[in-house]
């Protein structure tokens, strides 16, 4: 499948009125969107800018994994933000934006119901991973700063793929016009951020779309605790709640396995 290449001006030209994200800027090549957004936070861009590269070489996912792109076969695609809710309830960023990536891709699939969450923010198509995601936080003098970073698989083939579990759009029979997809992920982020800064908490929302909830999981802690249970919900903090024999747990960070998933 040809994919359509980002556009920056076609990127703004399909963002909704209000956006926050009015900076598009699309480049070829760099070592991180994250990083890149990161060091213009601390020269003291303000919030806003959106940065999309054709190719990653050097970025991270969640629990410091490597994330790498080949030319034009996925997007990178990185929001530089400036929250007005507490550092605490930041947590919420990361699952905004796997939401966000969620909406879009399911906007233009030929079957959205196959489009789910795996808490936190594993965006799947069938149960296979599409999308990672990564938010760090920029500490400035007039105060701190968010970089939400999102990869998306969009024409990488299986031999391509980074691990045997994970998926692409093009392998989904997706459309893969680049530029669509991108304005769709800033512009549902956007509705997201907003309607989060004002409420502090999207639980309904997220709970609705994630599929984690009502699901049977194994939660990978660390190398030495593993915990079972069904997913329950999330709390005001974006944390996942788990029913388990002794038990509601809470938990801020793991890996979660669905037991249909494998």
């Amino acid at each position: 499948m040809t994919s359509e290449l980002p556009d920056a001006s076609r990127i703004r030209a399909l963002l909704e009125p209000g956006t926050p994200f009015s900076r598009v800027e699309v480049v070829d090549t760099t070592g991180s969107t994250n990083a890149d957004l990161s060091q213009r936070a601390h020269a003291g861009e303000g919030e806003g800018a959106a940065l999309v590269s054709m190719e990653q070489t050097a970025g991270r996912g969640r629990l410091d994994r490597q994330w790498v792109s080949p030319h034009g076969a996925s997007i990178s695609l990185s929001v530089l933000l400036k929250p007005r809710p507490e550092f605490q309830h930041w947590g919420w960023l990361s699952l905004l934006a796997g939401m966000a990536v969620s909406a879009a891709i399911a906007d233009c699939a030929p079957e959205p119901s196959r489009v789910t969450l795996k808490w936190p923010n594993d965006v799947l198509i069938g149960g296979r991973k599409v999308c990672g995601i990564l938010s760090e936080r920029v500490e400035q003098p007039d105060g701190a700063r968010a970089v939400v970073g999102m990869g998306i698989n969009v024409t990488l083939t299986r031999d391509q793929l980074p691990v045997p579990n994970a998926t692409s759009l093009a392998l989904e029979d997706i459309p893969t016009d680049q530029s669509r997809l991108v304005a769709g992920v800033l512009n549902h982020f956007a509705r997201y951020y907003t309607a989060w800064q004002l409420r502090g908490s999207l639980r309904e929302e997220y709970e609705a779309r994630c599929s984690s909830i009502g699901a049977q999981l194994r939660v990978v802690v660390d190398g030495e605790r593993t915990v079972e249970g069904t997913g329950r919900g999330v709390d005001v903090f974006g944390r996942l709640q788990v029913a388990t024999a002794d038990g509601v747990q809470t938990f801020a960070v793991g890996d979660v396995v669905h037991a249909r998933l494998g």
